[in-house]
């Protein structure tokens, strides 16, 4: 199904102002037409994930971080669907997706995103996640294996890797404030170094509260070690492009001193969401990436 007119509208809206230099189009063109859909998972749950770009091209799996909605990855969108079809998931719990009161754990969230790959054509994929995106594409790898991808982009999470980062607890708990909401809108402002548009952090503060509460709990703490994750990324043998922020600069280094086929990148001026706040550079890199290593 396409998504109804009022909604296109906001999402073009949407669109419209990140569209700068997009990958094979010229800066200023028209926003891509994005398609809406549907799929119920093995385990009953319809599940939703936006759609642009050219039917037979080379496939882009975007997985948004903790509790936000699919339409975030909107630069990308816009820029990568001229030459690639860009899928941006909804997983469950999140954006349009139902939110049921089980499968918030690594396994499922791995599952639900095999099941989101074979449902696209052609195969393999790049499958390009953000934050507890990272964890749910190395579940996927872990207990899928990599026949179904071409690469990896891996946004500002640990990847198992050492050493350990420094995180106690998430921020977004710590001190808690009067109330969900309350809390919700601190994490959603703090994801920026650049200002954002206050409309613009009002709805995604408003996706988040989609997210049960005790789902978002759930979220952040998978129950496998560390070295659950770094498994998962010395097993695939594809291309790997890890993307972060200095709390991870020395994980990266790590990984690509032991890691064949891995290129890092550091963003030392942007927040946990890089990709909107230099969205040019990330996109760029990426671009760059996928030329060089996936499809030449």
């Amino acid at each position: 199904m396409r998504i109804p007119l009022l909604r296109r509208q906001v999402l073009s809206a949407l669109l419209m102002p990140m569209l700068s230099a997009p990958i094979g189009g010229a800066a200023g063109q028209s926003a891509p037409l994005v398609q809406s859909r549907f799929f119920e998972t093995s385990d009953g749950v319809r599940l939703h994930y936006l759609q642009a770009g050219p039917p037979g091209a080379h496939v882009l799996v975007f997985i948004p971080g903790w509790t936000m909605p699919a339409w975030i990855w909107a630069p990308q969108i816009a820029a990568f669907s001229t030459r690639y079809r860009v899928v941006a998931f909804d997983p469950r719990g999140q954006g349009d997706s139902a939110a049921p009161a089980w499968g918030y754990n690594q396994n499922r969230r791995g599952q639900d995103i095999a099941e989101l790959i074979a449902r696209l054509q052609p195969h393999p994929v790049v499958v390009i996640g953000w934050s507890l995106g990272v964890l749910d594409a190395l579940a996927y790898v872990h207990t899928h294996g990599d026949a179904m991808l071409a690469g990896l982009v891996l946004v500002d999470n640990s990847v198992g890797e050492e050493p350990a980062p420094v995180l106690v607890a998430h921020r977004t708990y710590r001190a808690p404030p009067a109330s969900h909401e309350a809390a919700m809108r601190r994490f959603v402002d703090g994801m920026f170094h650049r200002p954002q548009p206050a409309a613009y952090l009002e709805r995604l503060t408003q996706a988040t509260l989609h997210t049960p509460e005790a789902a978002c709990r759930e979220l952040l703490s998978y129950p496998v070690p560390r070295s659950y994750w770094r498994e998962a990324i010395y097993s695939t043998t594809k291309p790997v492009l890890y993307v972060v922020r200095p709390g991870f600069a020395a994980q990266a280094e790590n990984l690509q001193r032991n890691r064949p086929d891995t290129e890092t990148a550091l963003f030392t001026n942007a927040g946990h969401a890089l990709f909107i706040d230099d969205a040019a550079r990330f996109n760029a890199l990426v671009a760059s990436f996928l030329r060089r290593r996936v499809w030449p």
